[in-house]
C-alpha cells in the first residue's frame, strides 16, 4: 500500500492491516489491479 501508510506504526502498517480496517470501512478492497474494472462495474450496478 502507498505512502499515507507511512506514518502508521506497529501492527497497523501492514498491508494486511490495512485492507482490513478499509475492509471493515466499508470500502471495496481488490487483490490485483485487474480486478479494478470489474469491482467498478459491481458498484455502479449495485
Amino acid at each position: 500500500m502507498g505512502h499515507a501508510g507511512a506514518i502508521v506504526s506497529g501492527n497497523k502498517g501492514t498491508a494486511e492491516a490495512k485492507i482490513e480496517a478499509l475492509t471493515d470501512a466499508g470500502a471495496i478492497v481488490v487483490k490485483t489491479p485487474t480486478e479494478i474494472g470489474d469491482a467498478m462495474k459491481d458498484v455502479i450496478n449495485g
